[in-house]
């Protein structure tokens, strides 16, 4: 048996990496190079789309992959979120300021996420395995429904977020949060 160490993480440190990966725009890049250029899809739409996916997706694996028992669970989901709420009022106020338009980027996270989960409980067969549901939702978000490409594209990031934080989970033990 290959037993490997853990690495011991402080929680609020998890959740500082989590949202740094959860912004990363390196897998992005790379699903956005993988669309043939003599496809009609609109590329700044689902470069859009996938940021907005892959954070949501980060949050999700968060809730999928740690125990429910896991006393570290509600801070780390809570440290994450509020990590992911100061990034987007970074963004919003950013476009505010190049280019005069008022945003709420959290808010625009939240609706998002409502969407996929109104889309997820109303075919709960499907939500046994959530990337089937993700990709055509994600290609419904992007204004390309039925996309093949859009599917597949919406659906690797999903499964890749969530492979990724899966295999980050596994290597770190969070140090225990002192209860008073």
């Amino acid at each position: 048996m290959n037993l490997t160490k853990r690495t011991p993480i402080a929680v609020q440190q998890l959740a500082q990496n989590l949202a740094a990966f959860a912004i990363d725009r390196t897998e992005l890049k790379e699903l956005l190079d993988a669309i043939p250029e003599n496809s009609d899809l609109n590329r700044t739409s689902i470069e859009y789309e996938l940021q907005i996916l892959k954070i949501l997706s980060v949050g999700w694996a968060v809730s999928f992959f740690m125990p429910t028992a896991d006393k570290n669970k509600e801070a780390l989901t809570e440290m994450f979120w509020e990590f992911i709420r100061e990034l987007s009022q970074n963004i919003s106020t950013l476009t505010k300021t190049t280019t005069g338009q008022s945003i709420d980027y959290f808010e625009i996270l939240k609706e998002r996420l409502d969407t996929y989960l109104t889309i997820l409980q109303n075919d709960p067969g499907k939500a046994q395995n959530p990337a089937d549901v993700m990709g055509p939702a994600f290609a419904d978000a992007c204004k390309c429904k039925d996309n093949a490409i859009a599917i597949l594209t919406g659906t690797k990031m999903f499964t890749l977020a969530l492979g990724a934080v899966k295999e980050y989970l596994n290597t770190v033990k969070i140090d225990d949060i002192k209860l008073n």
